[in-house]
Formats: structure tokens, sequence, C-alpha cells
């Protein structure tokens, strides 16, 4: 009971956020309104007291979200600002599409999953050597962003061969991409989470009795599965959460007509009550994603859930291979030397006679749309996303570190669902988008991991035996803390916050694709990567650079991590 409460008073508090979002805004409501609906009317006093009037924004905080709430209960989400018409009825058909297309990219992920764990469930079941084969090569999937999957699947698939349609929604065609775009990443973690966990449960003894009795390699891993299955609930529920996230980009690149979509258009038209439905209808469907999971994985456990019949599944630690660490080492030295050959050019600079221009000596990675050198603006890019990352790493270890001090449990859990993209667009409602608004978004959610890390280390630390010894000799609380607590949390911490940076820094770039983050023309590699896009077919150069820089920097993470991991391992 008292987790419930929790979760559903940290629950309250980001829909009290949303129903706030009128008030909050840094711009007046009712210039909005004005300038979207009667343009030809002058914003005198008298005309915006009566839009607030009209509206109801003319009362105090707590009258605008009583108001926003009294009428969700009877499915009224207000009135566009915009379009004057109500919110509902086409908040809702968004909805249908965006559970279309989720349904869909789940499809794939699971797919994909098993065709990453197929091959240790094949050999496991059939009792030979269980090695972790989905590994590395599936991480580094799971390190795409959605939207730049989207991007490379448009310009490879689409635009360059042909074989499926860039745009629009409704065909079976249609579905292809998008569903492809959100699944493979999404279907990589879970392989990779399922191909860890079979090797344990394929070791436990009813595994091994049912081979020596002669049962079917068929049903050894049917059930093999369905032991795995509880375990990886959570982690679905996790997975659907983020496909809520990256809706948002993949909808908006496909011009999708769904709930992602609609809600980036509102946070860029500063059209509220739309943004308020689309984000609060997203979170909700996290919410039961999660929920659905959890009480899944209680459903399948049964019993054993309570009485410990069940060992915890634990993967195999295996050391790491040299190969690992070497791939790190190159692919980031590749990095650096693209950044500080790019750091030497300058990246504002427009040669109108040489638009779109091939890669060439003078331009090794070509050109854009309006004749700036693309690796200069790669270069220049890099050092203000990794220097806004680097910052954004230290508040979040900061916040981190008081969180899971203060056992905010609640709000962890409830910030580590909350993807950077909703994070995004409600700050981009707030604020208006910005390089501060998308720095505020990403560092909102991405203390709840490091949070989450120092809970459970405290609990550790404040459990061994050398901080029992010091309390029975009489240490102070000051002395346990600084000389036996901290030393042992604060190293694992830093680390984990320091391999965090490159997926911050996806997380920015991922930002700047959908326009809430760095402006033009400032260089930022989501937005090279969305600005290039139109010009795909004609110069594809424009778009790979971005695109493999962005991917290069996933698997970069995905490869320091594994290597960090292994050396601890040894």
């Amino acid at each position: 009971m008292k987790y419930l409460a929790g979760r559903l008073g940290a629950l309250l508090a980001v829909v009290a956020l949303i129903g706030l979002l009128p008030r909050l805004t840094r711009t007046d409501p009712a210039l909005t309104i004005l300038h979207a609906r009667y343009a030809d009317r002058p914003p005198t006093p008298a005309v915006l007291d009566a839009i607030r009037a009209e509206t109801g924004l003319d009362g105090g905080p707590l009258h605008v979200l009583g108001a926003w709430a009294s009428g969700l209960p009877r499915g009224d989400l207000g009135e566009s600002w915009v379009s004057g018409q109500p919110v509902g009825p086409d908040v809702t058909s968004a909805l249908g599409v965006s559970l279309t297309l989720m349904a869909a990219s789940l499809a794939v992920a699971v797919l994909l999953a098993l065709a990453l764990a197929a091959g240790t469930l094949r050999r496991g079941a059939h009792r030979r050597l269980v090695t972790t084969r989905a590994g590395v090569g599936a991480a580094v999937l799971a390190a795409l962003p959605e939207f730049l999957l989207a991007a490379v699947l448009a310009t490879v698939l689409a635009v360059q061969l042909g074989w499926f349609p860039a745009l629009g929604w409704g065909a079976a065609n249609q579905f292809v991409l998008p569903a492809l775009a959100m699944g493979v990443p999404a279907g990589a973690l879970l392989g990779r989470l399922l191909d860890d966990a079979l090797p344990a449960v394929l070791a436990e003894p009813w595994a091994r009795a049912a081979t020596a009795h002669g049962m079917p390699a068929r049903r050894i891993a049917a059930h093999a599965l369905h032991r795995a299955l509880p375990a990886l609930l959570p982690q679905t529920g996790l997975v659907v959460v983020g496909l809520t996230g990256g809706a948002v980009a993949v909808e908006a690149l496909y011009a999708i007509p769904g709930l992602g979509g609609t809600a980036l258009a509102a946070a860029l038209a500063q059209d509220l009550p739309v943004l308020q439905a689309c984000v609060l209808l997203l979170l909700l469907l996290g919410v039961a994603a999660g929920l659905a999971a959890r009480l899944g994985s209680r459903a399948l456990l049964g019993p054993a859930r309570t009485d410990g019949a069940l060992p915890p599944l634990v993967a195999p630690k295996l050391p790491t291979r040299r190969t690992v660490a070497a791939g790190a080492v190159v692919l980031g030295a590749l990095l650096i030397a693209v950044v500080l050959t790019g750091l030497l050019r300058d990246p504002l600079y427009a040669d109108a006679a040489a638009r779109l221009a091939p890669p060439s000596a003078a331009h090794p990675l070509g050109t854009d749309s309006l004749g700036r050198d693309v690796l200069a603006r790669l270069g220049h890019g890099a050092a203000r996303t990794v220097l806004t990352a680097l910052a954004v790493g230290a508040v979040t270890l900061l916040l981190g570190l008081l969180a899971g001090a203060a056992r905010a449990g609640a709000l962890t859990e409830t910030a580590n669902a909350l993807p950077a993209v909703l994070a995004g667009l409600v700050v981009a409602g707030i604020a208006g988008p910005g390089a501060w608004g998308a720095a505020v978004a990403v560092a909102l959610v991405a203390w709840a991991p490091l949070a989450a890390h120092t809970s459970a280390l405290l609990a550790q630390e404040r459990a061994a035996p050398h901080v029992t010894v010091a309390l029975a000799l009489g240490a102070g609380p000051w002395h346990r803390l600084r000389r036996h607590i901290l030393p042992g949390v604060l190293p694992p911490v830093v680390r984990h916050a320091v391999l965090r940076v490159p997926a911050i820094a996806l997380a920015l770039a991922s930002l700047g694709f959908l326009g809430l983050g760095t402006p033009a023309p400032a260089p930022e590699w989501g937005r090279m990567l969305s600005e290039n896009l139109p010009y795909a077919e004609r110069a594809p150069w424009a778009v790979l650079g971005p695109a493999a820089a962005l991917a290069a920097l996933g698997a970069l993470a995905v490869l320091t991590s594994a290597a960090v991991r292994g050396r601890a391992h040894r």
C-alpha cells in the first residue's frame, strides 16, 4: 500500500504540473490566442483581458488547475488556443494512431528479441555450451535513438531505393519503416536481456533434470522462456514507455498523425491545451504499460513470488574481450580526429556556389543545402554537444546523489519512466524551444538511474561489517559517512555518471532533431540531421554524415561501458 501511495503521489504531481502549464509559460497565453485567432485585432489590454476571461485564464494557478482537472472525468480536454476547437476528438484520433504504431513496433521488438536469443536457447536446450551471443551487437542497436534509425531508414530504403513510402499513414507499406525505427532498438534491448537471462535459467536444476529424463528440446526451450519472462516484463514495461518518447520523433519525421507528432506541433506553436492532452495521454500510456508489466510478472510467478521458491536470475559475468576495448579506443580516436579536424574549419561560412557539393578534397564530407562544410559543422557541433552533456552530467550526478541519499524512491521511479522527449515538450511549452530548455529537460529525467544506484550502494555500505565496527568503536555519523560510506559510494556513481555522458549527448541531439534544442544557425548534430533530410535524395552525404557521427557516439557509449564492466569482473 505504501508503495502504491508513493507512486500515485508522484504521478499526481506530474499531472498537476501538466495542468499548470498555462500558468507556467513565460509567454502570455492571451497573446498566443490573439495572434492565432484574431490577427486583425490590436493587442490592447481590454482585448487581452476579454480573451483571458473567455478562456478561463483570468484566475490564479489553482483556478486554472481545477478547471482543467474537473473536465478530465467528462473527457473535456479543453479548447485549442490556435483553432478554437475542442481538443478531445483530435487527440483521441491521434491516440488510436499511436497505439497502432506502438503495437506494430512492439511486435517487431518481440520478434527481434526472440531471434537474438534463439542461438542461446537452442544450444542450452540441447545442453551444449551456453554463451551470450547477442552481447555487444545488440547493445549497439539498443543504443541507437529512434530518430536516428528513422532518418537512416527513410534516407536509404525510402528515398534512395524507393522500397517504401517516406511519408504518410494508412497503407500497409507505410507501417514498415516507422515500426522498424521504433521496434529495432527496443527488440535489441529485450533480446540482450533475454540472452543474458537464459544461461542462468538453463543452468537451474529443473533444466538439468528435464534433459536427463529425455524431455524434448522444444519443451525445455518453452519452459525456459516461461521462466525468464517474469524477470523481463518490468523491462518490457520500460521499453513501452520508451516507445512513447520515440514516437514523437518518428511520427514527426514520417508525418504520422499520432500523439507524438501532434504534441510536437503543439509545443512549437505554444498551443498548450493540445500539448497538455497529448503529454497526459502519453504519460498515462506509459504508466499503464508499466503497471500491466508488473501485474503480468506477479501472475506468472504465482506463489513462488512470495515463498522464495525461485532464485533470482543472475547472468554469468563474462570477461570483456580485448576486441571490445580495442574497438572503443579505435572508435573514440576516430571521433576525436573528426572533431579536431572540423574545429579547424569555419562552420558558418556558406559558399553559395558549392551548395550540396559531394565529398571532395576541399570538403571531405561534402556541404549542406547552404554550402556550409559538413565536417566543420560536425566538429563544432560535437564541441557544443559534449560540453553541454558534461554540464548536464555534472548536474545529474549531484541530483542523483542527493535523491539517492534522501531515498526518494517514488520520485526516482517516476522520473525514470519519463522519456527525455516528453520532458522536452513540457519545458518547450513553458519556456519555448532553446538550448537551455533542452539541457533542463534532459537533466530533469537523467538523474533517476544515478539516484537508484546511489540508494542501492548506500544500503549496501551501511550494512557492511566495517561500518558496524566503526559504530561499535564510537565513530560519529559524519565520520562514518566521510570515512566509511562515501568512499564506497562516490567512485562507482561517478563512473556511472561519466558512462552516461554519451547517452545524455544523444538525448540532447534528439531534442535538437525535433527543433526543441539549439536554434539555427549554431551547429548541432540532431539539428543537422533534420535540416538535411529534405535533401537526402540529392545529397545523401549531408544526412549520413551526422547520422554516422551519432551512431558512432552510441556505439562508443556501449563499448566503453562494456570495457569498464569487463575490467571490473576480472
